[in-house]
């Protein structure tokens, strides 16, 4: 059995020169070499080395050193050489050791008296020490603290050792301690008397802490610390520390409040005490700079929130304190917490700080300002769906923000309004009054799309309606979007942008052409150039119709949006207007609108026509605008509402699905009994076994794991390397853990003869990295050996173990070389499913680099069975509410998502469709942040989406 290191530092192995120049730098003058070859001497033994050669030249040339750093390493040396022989018996040799120790507790220098005290505390031989207690003992009234500091922490551990070994080399050690304790005046020397009282005669330490209960306030900040560990290791003697403990509160150090306030969380659960440590925390949390005390304060808040929500709640306000800081981890940890612990009593004044901090960052563009906004947006919509009392409140203030930069921020906003608007009823007057006012001022394109179908289903008055339709109108300015001028310089417009802006530009430009009668005409070639809208004046405002800009920049999806909600109010406008006029007028104007949109997609002027997709669904709308029916009104005025009321039940439902499994997940306890089954077994199993039965046993504690008996796992975890018929047989058991990848290889020697120097050579390919080279064996005939390799994973990709095996025998003089099977480590041992919120899983989509486009080709014609196959074959989560896949319709869409143990994200999009022949068709799209994820995963898919397992 390998000895045990605290130590490992890496050094090449020596040889017998180094050795040889190791002990000439020693016996020479040279201090400096000296050094050097005292650092080389102890970095071998570490490795392994016993150098049994230098032993006496050191007792002969350094141990009469005077040089500190010289008699330090000196020290280290002698920590680490072999004291005992193979029977526990001290060698002889250690009898130079212990006068050299001797006359450095006698030394008169402080620091070499002072670190061979602390030597004394690493050895466990008593045999060597009992010479030297007299002197460790006259160490103890040394004139200086750092003599006397050690020399208690040498006492503490010779009192330990002989303890252990059923001998007593100092019995009245703790008395003399705690005599010394009183009279002790350095704090540091104070500490380690009351910290060996503690650990070796803890009534003594008891006795002394209660007999200067009143005087504990006035200690170091050291001893105080002792003494609460003491306190929290008499937890049946509670009632006699609580007078300690709240002094304690009200120390100097941050530490030691701190301390004291897990203390007392740790010692009692009274409502007072619980409330004086949340209080006490959050203190630290306002008076500490430090961001990761602040990171650790607020898990102990979460802890506290947890076991004592009903005092926590109190403390709600005090929490919020801490977004005064510019961290945006403390910022949205605070969030979370406070979220958790609203109820009807404080939502008021949550929502009135957070509306604050809102406020805040409205006037000033801080870096991550943008991003801190769109926390506290959801924090406020979360509020007002959990409280809709509150919703009035801040729904004019959130509004302000639908022209935020931040596009995140302000799609949170619309989609808090879209929400709060269906549960809200009372609001709907006041909500589309102030969206048609502020709608000019959006600029993001999605943001856009959400409000104009807020405006297209919720403007139900006559006045709401014509509102809504002029609205549209004047932030698309005039028609039509382009003119056409004739042939001539206005074919350079598409290299002037701002001249295409302005105006246009008209040049005569004549051909003649042959009319169908056969008679001659002119002809006049022409140009596009876009027109600029009007100004829109709002106020102070001025600008420039934002749909406009943003549908000559080629969005036509919000032309089809647009196209949409003109649609609807039309629709309902023939249910609100009284004249046929009117009506006439508005739907003309709508038609013109889509007309113009389809003119300007089917142009040359922008660099890329109208999508299929935008064009069939604005003309959808013109076919309906000129025959309407009694179903498609039904469908569009009633149908899309009530989709959006399913989605919004089902979000709801889903959330509070997740809360009851969050309340019913088994959590087991420390001291809770674990049934070890594979102890129960006689068969004989190798560590790599053993290791993998401990993690099964813990998962069935936990709950996690429930097959008994199932084997099937580490069956197919067992991959052949070689062929039958060669000489060397092997096999790997391989398995997995997060971060390391760890193979149980068995060599079976399938011959008659001995090989030598038998060795398993690995080479790995991708973020894999072999830890260490396996060592060389002897394998003798039909025998077999177990060879075990460690991996290192760095990041998920599917990587490859190759290589072979490698041995000698006495008959060949060449090497034998087997060359190994290939080992593909998978990459679903890497990620697991996960979810994330639609609008994180859509700026995550557009801001990733790599995507891998996977063609659907299956054997599988079912939209949804193919779609199960995908995500048990991905490990993943599908994010698309079932409710969004239910009926037959011949396509299905949906989005995963799965995070990796790196903490990197991977998203997948699958669309398919069903062909006339029942077969699935379309395209499987994963995106990542980085190329080896996106392009294994979809390595994966292309090898499962078949059907097969």
């Amino acid at each position: 059995m390998e000895k045990s290191c605290n130590l490992l530092v890496h050094f090449d192995k020596g040889t017998p020169a180094l050795a040889n120049e190791i002990r000439e730098a020693l016996e020479g003058n040279d201090v400096s070499a000296k050094i050097d070859a005292m650092k080389k001497a102890i970095m071998l033994l570490l490795n392994g080395e016993t150098l049994p050669q230098i032993f006496i030249t050191i007792v002969r040339y350094v141990l009469p050193s005077e040089d500190h750093t010289i008699q330090k390493l000196l020290l280290l040396y002698l920590e680490i050489i072999e004291k005992t022989d193979s029977r526990g018996i001290v060698l002889p040799e250690m009898i130079l050791i212990c006068q050299n120790l001797m006359n450095n507790l006698q030394h008169p220098n402080e620091y070499i008296r002072g670190v061979t005290l602390r030597f004394l505390c690493r050895l466990n031989e008593t045999e060597i020490l009992q010479p030297l207690i007299p002197s460790v003992l006259v160490s103890l009234g040394h004139r200086h603290s750092y003599i006397r500091r050690n020399a208690i922490l040498a006492v503490m551990a010779i009192y330990k050792v002989s303890s252990s070994q059923g001998e007593q080399l100092l019995v009245d050690a703790p008395e003399m301690i705690e005599k010394m304790l009183v009279s002790e005046q350095d704090p540091s020397a104070k500490r380690n008397a009351f910290l060996m009282l503690f650990t070796c005669a803890q009534e003594r330490a008891v006795n002394y802490l209660l007999s200067n209960a009143e005087r504990v306030t006035e200690w170091g900040e050291m001893l105080q610390m002792v003494a609460l560990e003491l306190i929290r290791s008499n937890k049946g003697e509670k009632g006699k520390y609580m007078k300690i403990i709240i002094s304690l509160l009200n120390a100097k150090s941050a530490t030691v409040v701190y301390e004291c306030a897990g203390t007392l969380v740790s010692l009692t659960s009274a409502p007072t005490a619980i409330k004086a440590a949340a209080n006490t925390y959050c203190q630290l949390l306002i008076s500490q700079s430090d961001n990761n005390v602040k990171l650790i304060v607020l898990d102990r808040l979460n802890e506290l929130k947890a076991s004592h929500r009903e005092i926590m709640v109190e403390m709600i306000m005090d929490v919020l304190r801490a977004l005064s800081s510019p961290n945006l981890d403390i910022r949205r940890k605070t969030i979370d917490i406070a979220l958790e612990l609203i109820n009807p009593r404080n939502v008021d004044e949550v929502v009135h700080t957070l509306k604050k901090e809102v406020v805040k960052t409205h006037g000033t563009e801080i870096e991550k300002n943008g991003e801190y906004r769109q926390m506290l947006v959801q924090a406020i919509h979360s509020c007002a769906i959990k409280f809709p009392e509150v919703a009035s409140t801040v729904v004019d203030l959130l509004m302000d923000f639908l022209g935020d930069n931040n596009v995140n921020s302000a799609l949170d906003v619309a989609v808090f309004v879209r929400e709060i608007i269906e549960t809200n009823p009372k609001l709907r007057v006041s909500i589309i009054t102030r969206l048609l006012d502020t709608f000019y001022q959006i600029r993001a394109s999605r943001v856009c799309s959400c409000a104009l179908w807020i405006i297209g289903e919720y403007c139900l008055s006559l006045s709401e309606v014509e509102s809504g339709i002029e609205t549209i109108k004047q932030c698309l300015g005039e028609l039509p979007f382009f003119t056409i001028t004739e042939e001539g310089e206005s074919g350079d417009m598409s290299s002037k942008p701002s001249q295409q802006l302005s105006s246009s530009v008209t040049v005569s430009s004549r051909k003649p052409a042959i009319l169908a009668d056969g008679t001659y005409a002119t002809q006049s070639a022409a140009s596009e150039t876009a027109i600029a809208p009007p100004p829109l004046v709002q106020g102070s405002l001025s600008s420039s119709g934002n749909l406009r800009s943003l549908i000559l920049t080629g969005d036509f999806f919000l032309g089809a949006v647009i196209a949409c909600t003109l649609a609807k109010l039309v629709l309902r406008l023939e249910e609100v207007q009284p004249s046929k006029a009117e009506l006439n007028k508005a739907s003309t104007r709508a038609l013109l609108i889509m007309v113009s949109m389809l003119q300007l997609g089917r142009s040359s002027f922008l660099p890329h026509p109208i999508d299929n997709d935008s064009n069939d669904r604005i003309v959808l709308c013109i076919r309906l605008l000129s025959n309407t029916g009694d179903e498609a009104r039904r469908i569009w005025l009633q149908s899309c509402r009530q989709s959006f009321v399913r989605m919004l039940a089902d979000k709801q439902f889903q959330e509070t699905e997740e809360i009851k499994a969050k309340a019913q997940i088994f959590h087991a306890q420390p001291d809770d009994l674990i049934d070890f089954y594979h102890l129960k077994s006689r068969r004989g199993m190798s560590q790599l076994e053993l290791e993998d039965e401990v993690q099964d046993d813990l998962k069935r504690a936990t709950g996690e794991f429930t097959k008994d008996g199932d084997n099937s796992d580490k069956l197919n975890r067992i991959l052949q390397l070689t062929g039958f018929s060669d000489p060397v047989y092997a096999e790997a058991y391989v398995t997995v853990h997060h971060y390391d990848i760890i193979l149980d290889v068995t060599v079976i020697n399938r011959t008659k003869v001995t090989f030598q120097n038998l060795c398993l050579e690995l080479a790995t390919m991708g973020d894999l990295k072999l830890v260490e080279r396996p060592q060389n064996y002897t394998l003798a005939p039909e025998s077999s050996k177990h060879i075990r390799a460690n991996i290192k994973v760095s990041s998920t990709e599917t990587g490859v173990i190759f290589g072979n095996i490698v041995y000698e025998t006495s008959n060949v003089l060449e090497r034998n070389v087997v060359v190994l099977n290939d080992i593909h480590v998978d990459i679903m041992d890497y990620i697991s499913p996960a979810t994330c919120s639609d609008v994180a899983f859509r700026t995550m989509w557009a801001e990733f680099e790599w995507e891998n486009k996977v063609a659907v080709n299956t054997i599988i014609q079912d939209e949804k069975e193919f779609l199960n196959h995908i995500i048990k074959s991905t490990n993943m989560k599908c994010l698309t509410a079932p409710a969004a896949l239910d009926g037959e319709c011949g396509f299905l869409a949906a989005n995963m998502y799965a995070k990796s143990v790196f903490g990197e994200d991977a998203l997948v999009n699958v669309s398919i469709e069903k062909q006339t022949d029942g077969k699935l068709s379309g395209y499987i799209r994963i995106r990542s942040k980085t190329q080896g994820i996106a392009l294994s995963l979809g390595d994966k898919i292309t090898h499962k989406q078949k059907g097969g397992s």
